[in-house]
């Protein structure tokens, strides 16, 4: 039997700080007290030291690249980088080679992962146009959801056909996880920067292209399909301040209906920086303007954002390094992520507690993950300590993802993971991954 025994933590959990000792027994926790004495002679006993112990990070929108595409990452390097980075739980969509829009196909990225990943996982459905049959075979107890891109992607996965996106919406009780583009805008916005640019498009003009307009327009036909046919809608990765107006704040998350994510990197960039990161901030969507971002974090303070996630889309540097027609979209984030935001509570930006709401807690209680993203008795052990006294800087070679860059690089960061348990083994300790890999099938509190 494993038994652990956290003494001395500042337990983060609930909107509350506290002082305890967390006990574990195999996968799960099962006490957590002001005092607690070992239980027996083989009880590994680890001091926190009285730094922050966090429920892990569960990041609700990744891309790991396997299969197809495992030059750029693949699940054992990904997951290996996540669990560096305190995240122990992933969705992943479903853009791999071949798209996953069968239950075939579907299965076998989770037989992937049950052999590779070292942290939990579970794998969105695709949608496409004329794949319906399949996705309504989705089982909603095992699967985190159904994927549609209202915008441009990888493969046959844009969904534009209006019939078909009403059907997915009405036909399916499942969340439906959206991106959200109108593709008609932006390939209009291409054709002009061409016409003023030719081949060489400047970097910084990726936020005009795939603009604001762009995104409000497809978001706010999502949202009021998803009011018209009652469906549970989630959408990814809101980047502008417009479409902060469709959103609700005033619900607890677990009675929402639609729901948002924001992503770190439009936390922590705004186009000003495509002046010296370039390529290396090029996502879909694009990093917008500084309004943007500022109303981005109102949002996410003031509960109209729900979630803080990556969409961790590694691409090679040799990629990256293409002129913006032929640059792909994406950045690797996954490692970083958790102490991006913890830098944004020591500049006075968001508090710890509402760190763990957002990367915790709410993903947890939106996709109804079973005994997960809370420190409670009886829940699986996956728990992050931190240290927020432990300056480091992200260089080339302390990065974990495959493609081997990252855009924080020369970032001093305050805060360091020290410890990542997942499902009560320690697999992250003091910078060395251990070639353990104890991630489970994420399962959901579905009917």
């Amino acid at each position: 039997m494993n038994k652990v025994l956290i003494k001395n933590a500042k337990i983060v959990n609930e909107g509350a700080i506290f002082n305890g000792d967390v006990y574990i027994e195999d996968e799960y926790i099962k006490e957590i007290a002001e005092k607690i004495s070992p239980k027996s002679s083989d009880c590994i006993i680890i001091d926190a030291e009285g730094n922050y112990l966090l429920p892990g990070v569960i990041d609700d929108q990744v891309h790991f690249r396997e299969p197809g595409l495992t030059h750029k990452g693949n699940i054992e390097s990904e997951s290996r980088a996540a669990v560096a980075g305190g995240i122990t739980s992933y969705i992943e969509q479903p853009n791999t080679v071949p798209n996953a829009v069968t239950q075939e196909l579907l299965e076998q990225k989770y037989q992937i992962a049950a052999e590779k990943s070292f942290v939990n996982y579970s794998f969105m459905m695709g949608a496409t146009n004329d794949n319906l049959d399949e996705v309504l075979k989705t089982n909603p107890k095992n699967v985190a959801g159904i994927k549609m891109f209202l915008g441009s992607s990888t493969g046959n996965m844009l969904v534009d056909d209006p019939e078909t996106i009403e059907k997915i919406f009405s036909s399916t009780k499942m969340l439906i996880a959206v991106h959200c583009e109108d593709e008609a805008t932006i390939q209009a916005n291409l054709e002009k920067a061409k016409e003023v640019y030719g081949e060489d498009i400047p970097m910084d003009q990726h936020p005009v292209i795939r603009s604001g307009e762009a995104c409000y327009l497809s978001s706010s036909k999502a949202i009021e399909l998803a009011k018209k046919t009652g469906a549970r809608l989630h959408v990814f990765h809101v980047s502008t301040a417009k479409e902060l107006e469709l959103f609700d704040s005033k619900q607890p998350v677990e009675d929402k209906q639609i729901t948002a994510e924001v992503c770190v990197h439009h936390l922590w960039f705004n186009a000003d920086d495509y002046k010296s990161k370039g390529a290396f901030i090029k996502w879909n969507p694009a990093v917008k303007y500084a309004d943007d971002q500022k109303a981005l974090w109102k949002g996410l303070l003031d509960d109209k954002i729900d979630v803080i996630a990556t969409d961790h889309a590694p691409h090679t540097l040799e990629e990256k390094n293409n002129k913006y027609l032929n640059c792909p979209s994406g950045g690797p984030l996954v490692q970083h992520a958790l102490v991006a935001m913890l830098e944004k509570y020591f500049q006075g930006f968001i508090s710890i507690e509402k760190i763990v709401q957002k990367m915790s807690h709410n993903p947890a209680k939106i996709f109804k993950i079973e005994n997960r993203g809370f420190i409670k008795e009886g829940y699986f052990a996956d728990l992050v300590i931190v240290n927020t006294h432990m300056p480091w800087n992200v260089k080339k070679e302390n990065i974990l993802s495959k493609c081997g860059w990252s855009p924080f690089e020369g970032v001093n960061f305050k805060s360091r993971i020290t410890h990542t348990f997942v499902n009560g083994q320690l697999v992250y300790n003091n910078a060395k991954v251990k070639d353990i890999r104890v991630g489970k099938r994420l399962t959901f509190n579905r009917e």
